[in-house]
């Protein structure tokens, strides 16, 4: 049996002293301990107090050891306060205010969430109740979140929205905010619409820090951004500006060719045409020929994608320039509809020119979004979903 000081730095809790060890069941141990301290301070009027009048003995849950489960056997002393008139309980360090289980356990409650693969498994390793591991769970996770996201906005960002519940035939989406200096997650809002966001952002410090943000073609962010971030400068993402032109490549494919997702034909048309190989450029370009608007369409994509491989603003803008000029003649209404998209979103566009920076991160995470509802079969409340959220991509 190891001695009792060596006992008390593995089972006792600051400013207690084991005074025995005793084994309950086969997988559960009592460890009996009593605080050491001179005087305690009363709550109520913080005067210090030594008068001790009765004992009382508390069991509190404690983190499993290897397996076997911990309770601890406190005896705790009574004080009576003179200046006040009024007894109190000494505290003991570690355990909070009317609760039952020490922090230890529940920081293991945490882990075993985080590290387990489902409910039942943690109720098995932890011995509490469903109701229990969810409530300390979420409590856990709000201390861990209020000390690593206290800090101000960060200098870029990059903003986006995923699906998040479908209520009364009404899809709701989310919005996450990504800080790129810190590559993590800086906080998820409800809702894309203006005023949603606005009232829920409005509590984080440091918006005028902000000089670079992320978005794709929307409207509303564009004038969120505008208004949140003063100092900030919109980049339009890249991949968002490269695709406006796909649904209409696959939409004049499908009239002339079916439905046919796993035709080569398919794959040529939406692929790079710098990265074919040249029989296959003169293959799709004898095909094009029987099809002029789907041909016309598909030069625009070409002409969008080498657009993007141009080094330098100034170019950048006069290549942007020709392009629109270009789609000034087009009597195609998906290019007409490109054309207005590009000469408003001008400024947005050219500023990737400056930055090189795109929204891949930030889709990165809506990818593990999208894990964190599949894994919990989705979420009815949102609280509760961006705190899981947040915790998984810090």
């Amino acid at each position: 049996m190891p001695s009792t000081d060596k006992l008390a730095q593995f089972f006792a809790l600051p400013e207690l002293k084991v005074t025995a060890f005793k084994k309950e069941q086969i997988a559960s141990n009592i460890v009996q301990a009593k605080k050491i301290s001179s005087f305690e301070v009363c709550p109520k009027c913080a005067n210090p107090s030594s008068s001790v009048y009765d004992h009382r003995i508390v069991r509190l849950r404690d983190a499993p050891l290897r397996g076997q489960s911990m309770r601890l056997s406190i005896k705790k002393r009574r004080f009576f306060c003179k200046p006040c008139r009024k007894p109190f309980t000494e505290p003991i360090a570690g355990v909070g205010k009317g609760h039952r289980t020490t922090r230890r356990y529940r920081r293991a409650v945490l882990w075993a969430c985080e590290n387990f693969s489902d409910l039942a498994r943690v109720r098995k390793a932890m011995r509490c109740s469903s109701g229990f591991i969810y409530q300390t769970l979420y409590e856990q996770i709000r201390t861990k979140l209020g000390e690593k996201l206290n800090y101000p906005w960060p200098y870029t960002l990059g903003i986006d929205e995923h699906f998040f519940t479908r209520r009364r035939g009404r899809a709701e989406f989310a919005t996450v905010f990504t800080d790129y200096p810190n590559r993590r997650l800086r906080e998820l809002a409800f809702g894309k619409v203006k005023g949603e966001l606005l009232a829920q952002l409005g509590s984080i410090q440091g918006r005028e820090n902000v000089r670079n943000v992320i978005i794709d073609m929307s409207d509303g962010y564009r004038s969120f951004v505008k208004e949140f971030f003063p100092n900030a400068k919109i980049i339009a993402d890249k991949f968002h500006v490269l695709r406006l032109l796909t649904p209409a490549i696959n939409k004049r494919r499908v009239a002339i060719t079916g439905d046919k997702r796993m035709l080569p034909l398919r794959r040529l048309l939406l692929k790079r045409r710098h990265k074919m190989l040249y029989y296959e450029r003169d293959a799709l370009d004898r095909w094009l020929l029987d099809h002029p608007e789907l041909r016309e369409i598909y030069l625009a994509k070409e002409a969008m994608f080498s657009f993007y491989r141009i080094k330098g603003s100034k170019r950048a803008a006069n290549a942007l320039t020709k392009i629109t000029d270009t789609l000034a003649h087009s009597k195609i209404k998906e290019l007409k509809k490109l054309r207005r998209t590009l000469m408003s979103w001008r400024r947005e566009i050219l500023a990737y020119f400056e930055t090189r920076l795109t929204n891949a991160r930030t889709e990165g995470f809506n990818n593990v979004a999208k894990l964190v509802q599949k894994r919990a079969y989705g979420y009815k409340s949102f609280e509760n979903y961006r705190l899981r959220l947040l915790n998984a991509c810090l």
